[in-house]
């Protein structure tokens, strides 16, 4: 391992790039967290984590979830908005809030009203279920609720609950028909609600999500209709319930050009607006403050070429130079920023289970009397690799009598055994190219692909639907890393499969050393030894999203925090069991429980007729229940 180092190791994994300063290789060669930048003496083996767990019987695979993490971006967001404010003489004050479709697990929720609370850190819902969920999470008295998304009667009517309870809501209307049912029901209520426009940009993102601005966006008004609701609104003795300007250009802006342009025309709108006479108070720049999945530090849609100070500076300063130039009052600024809060503090923790390789079959290829031509060319071709310079034309012939055998086979030419030494001889013929491509100055197009076909597929107890959607709906690139070994040199090139029974349940495209790659370097697995991986930043979106695909249900869930008393520096506060075949059954209308009665009647049928015993037939009747309570994912040692 001389030649291998743990900078060697970073510059492959680029934990450090993508881990926001809290991952990071220790000199043990374990993956390491930092979860409280204030205190670099706080440092978590994620090994150690792992181990705990295992005392403990919790079965993988997990999400663990570092809740010091959340807390600790709560915190920068909010005191970067902060320190730039002061320092760029802003009038205005920071009230950000997070959105919970972000992710609105509970714990989640919690801990981020927990952590906001002195900065008058708000909450955003999309929809009436969200609201009712915000409604009961208690903010600070200054912080503000901002609700997004399309709405009905009784969607607006909760809104006005919240401000009858004192809650500082903001209904923010999509669609000009949405006023005038608000300001109908406001009216008949007698409860003045707080009104924000969101408006429909000219500017576009960069990225994924770039169609949520420009033309054909989904949500908001035209300049037009802005003017016509401020107009309307006076008209109705409500002008004072127009407070907030809101604007949304996409979700993981990869450019911080588009932030610029989009602050610059949003702030634009806001003054003229305020030189109308609108009394606006906020102007709201949404979402969009991206995560550098890839660590590449550019604007591919996996990662961002700007960091969070320099959003932040780029909306304070971007808002303050307009507001001066045609002199009107800095607005009180939001930001909706809610994958920049959760992503890095949930990851998903699972076991590789086994190896998937073709080249590593094993079949005597010796020849046998009367064996077909094609095996014997084939075998032929393998014998003179050593002595030919020509690797294009070895390829070419190999590639085309595979090809031949499978339509003779198909015809009752070959026979099952001599394809299987075909199919051998191609796999051997096709390592040894790839070893000898190595040393070459030059390697043809169509060779460059061998090392994908060759590689393994390491298989992962866990399925990409449920805890990576975004990896197969949207090709997102997820950090995935080795929790030990990484002071060994990996020798396995490999890509991800899951346990689901379908052919896109995989993982192939990796943070790698020189940018986005389709195989990513692993260590060759022990017999008798865990290996475990880790997917990382999936606390955006990837912990809400997944779907029953194979009724493979939630995992297991750890909740981490940190504790500088400890000898380990953390403590598991609590464990959160994932689905059981059971709860996911019910959620697909069935009934486990006559499942397993009915169950027990076919085996007390076989015992009555006798081909299973009575003990035996008790055996499998309370095996089957066991199943039914159990985790959905594979049980490993």
């Amino acid at each position: 391992m001389a030649d291998w180092t743990i900078d060697d190791a970073e510059r492959l994994y680029r934990v450090k790039r993508w881990g926001g300063g809290y991952f990071e290789i220790g000199d043990n060669g374990n993956l390491h967290i930092t979860p409280v930048p204030g205190n670099p003496e706080v440092r978590i083996d994620f090994h150690s984590v792992i181990e705990e767990m295992k005392e403990e019987g919790i079965q993988f695979p997990v999400v663990v979830r570092f809740h010091d993490i959340l807390r600790s971006q709560v915190a920068e967001l909010n005191t970067t908005f902060r320190s730039t404010i002061e320092e760029a003489d802003y009038q205005g004050r920071y009230l950000g809030v997070y959105p919970v479709k972000v992710n609105q697990m509970r714990e989640v929720v919690e801990e981020i009203v927990d952590a906001g609370r002195q900065f008058d850190y708000g909450l955003e819902a999309g929809s009436k279920a969200e609201l009712l969920t915000v409604l009961a999470f208690q903010t600070s008295d200054e912080a503000l609720t901002i609700l997004n998304g399309y709405k009905d009667e009784e969607f607006m009517r909760l809104a006005l609950l919240g401000r009858k309870l004192g809650r500082k809501i903001i209904v923010v209307v999509e669609k000009y028909s949405e006023l005038l049912s608000l300001v109908r029901i406001a009216k008949e209520l007698d409860i003045d609600p707080i009104i924000g426009l969101r408006s429909k940009m000219t500017v576009k993102g960069r990225g994924k999500w770039e169609s949520s601005g420009g033309d054909r966006a989904k949500f908001g008004l035209t300049i037009a209709e802005i003017i016509n609701a401020a107009r309307y609104l006076e008209e109705q003795g409500l002008a004072h319930t127009l407070q907030l300007l809101h604007f949304h250009i996409g979700s993981q802006l990869t450019d911080i050009r588009s932030v610029k342009d989009a602050v610059a025309e949003g702030a634009r709108i806001y003054a003229e607006l305020r030189k109308m006479g609108v009394d606006l108070r906020y102007v709201d720049v949404g979402g969009g403050l991206g995560i550098d999945y890839d660590g590449t530090q550019s604007t591919s849609e996996s990662s961002r070429n700007y960091n969070m100070k320099e959003y932040v500076a780029d909306v304070v300063y971007g808002m303050k130079e307009v507001c001066d130039l045609e002199e009107v009052p800095h607005p009180n600024l939001v930001t909706e920023s809610g994958r920049a809060i959760t992503a890095h503090h949930s990851c998903v923790i699972t076991q590789i289970v086994g190896e998937i390789k073709n080249s590593q079959i094993k079949f005597d290829t010796a020849a046998a009397e009367d064996e077909h031509v094609m095996v014997s060319n084939m075998r032929d071709l393998f014998e003179t690799l050593e002595t030919s310079d020509n690797m294009q034309e070895i390829f070419n012939d190999a590639s085309q009598w595979k090809e031949q055998a499978m339509d003779a086979f198909k015809l009752r030419v070959v026979s099952l055994q001599e394809l299987a030494k075909i199919e051998t001889l191609y796999w051997q013929i096709m390592s040894r190219l790839h070893q000898k491509l190595k040393e070459a100055e030059f390697v043809p197009e169509e060779l460059q692909e061998l090392e994908y076909h060759l590689s393994s597929q390491y298989l992962c107890n866990f399925s990409v639907f449920q805890s990576a959607a975004d990896t197969w709906a949207i090709d997102q690139v997820l950090p995935v890393v080795p929790i030990t070994r990484m002071n060994e040199k990996p020798s396995v090139k490999c890509s991800l499969v899951d346990i689901t029974c379908d052919s896109d349940g995989k993982i192939d495209q990796f943070v790698g050393e020189h940018g986005v790659q389709d195989v990513l370097p692993m260590h060759p697995i022990k017999a008798g030894e865990d290996y475990f991986i880790g997917l990382f930043l999936t606390g955006a979106y990837q912990d809400v999203m997944g779907d029953m695909h194979n009724l493979f249900g939630r995992l297991n869930e750890v909740h981490i925090f940190s504790d500088d008393d400890d000898p380990e520096d953390f403590y598991i506060e609590e464990v959160v069991t994932g689905s059981s075949v059971s709860n996911v059954l019910s959620i697909m209308q069935y009934n486990p429980s006559a499942m397993a009665q009915d169950v027990k009647r076919i085996i007390d049928k076989h015992v009555a007729a006798g081909s299973i015993k009575p003990r035996e037939g008790v055996k499998w009747t309370d095996f089957y229940e066991d199943c039914l309570h159990g985790y959905t994912y594979l049980k490993t040692r």
